[in-house]
């Protein structure tokens, strides 16, 4: 759990003179808003793996949901830290966002039932699935949910260009 507001810093190095810190509010926006997420993770061979996905952002952190035999869990089993991006693929509007952080399988039954609503309020309900037995469920279809708390933010503005790193303090 983040344990304060996280206070923006710009990277000279990779921003116009002019350029001033993202607020978190705006990152924040984003990051709930976004309808597509891509979550990257390394296989056991060391070789990256980034996929598309769909995901919430609850509770101060991204939560996504992946079955049990897909790539990105395997790699989740001997490694847990991975980056999700998410933002505008437009060089001159928008923000994109990476957050750095672990993912940490989610299994309480009360967390999985509120990220079940989350998901259907934020996808409707073609989207609705079932929480129990530590996954949810559409049908027969299982899938592990991950929470990954930020270690660190970056936020890339495009109007002027500017990158905002945020760092974290966990509890």
């Amino acid at each position: 759990m983040v344990s304060a507001v996280p206070i923006g810093e710009v990277d000279d190095r990779f921003s116009e003179t002019i350029a001033e810190p993202t607020p978190w509010s705006e990152a924040v926006r984003v990051l709930a808003n976004a309808e597509l997420y891509w979550l990257s993770t390394v296989r056991a061979d060391g070789r990256p793996h980034v996929t598309p996905l769909i995901g919430v952002w609850q509770d101060e952190a991204v939560h996504f949901c992946t079955g049990l035999r897909e790539v990105e869990a395997r790699n989740l089993e001997h490694g847990q830290h991975v980056a999700v991006t998410t933002g505008r693929n437009i060089w001159a509007r928008g923000l994109d966002l990476v957050v750095e952080g672990v993912a940490v399988r989610v299994t309480d039954p009360g967390m999985l039932h509120r990220l079940a609503d989350g998901y259907e309020a934020k996808y409707g309900t073609g989207w609705r699935v079932d929480a129990g037995d530590g996954v949810l469920r559409a049908g027969e279809d299982a899938a592990a949910v991950f929470r990954v708390d930020a270690e660190q933010v970056l936020a890339f503005a495009k109007q002027p260009h500017a990158q905002t790193s945020f760092r974290f303090a966990h509890r």
